[in-house]
């Protein structure tokens, strides 16, 4: 089983989630989203695994700090969080076509 974990070692809540999944036996591949963003298209499809749009996974207070105009809807909102990946909410763990925001931690035990 291929898992991934968008995560940010700052965050406690990633850690707690990336820390979680080694617990019960789950060693995920980490991207250290911060410094390694997925692309666009990479995006898209991780929305299309959640079933959210761009703006569920939006950190409302760091798009407001970073400036994002909050009309942005659709492909033109992805780029924007892609652009500053500070506002992606965190973290997010993809298992084959599943995947979940660990907030809590506990939801991503549900894609396995």
């Amino acid at each position: 089983m291929s898992v991934t974990i968008y995560h940010n070692p700052r965050c406690s809540k990633s850690r707690q989630t990336l820390a979680l999944l080694r617990d019960n036996g789950v060693e995920p591949s980490i991207v250290e989203y911060l410094d390694n963003m997925p692309s666009s298209g990479q995006l898209k499809g991780i929305l299309a695994k959640l079933g959210l749009g761009p703006r569920d996974i939006l950190r409302t207070m760091e798009a407001k700090e970073e400036g994002l105009d909050p009309g942005l809807e659709g492909d033109a909102l992805i780029d924007a969080i892609v652009a500053n990946p500070r506002v992606l909410q965190r973290p997010i763990v993809v298992s084959g076509n599943m995947a979940c925001i660990g907030r809590p931690p506990e939801r991503v035990l549900d894609i396995f």
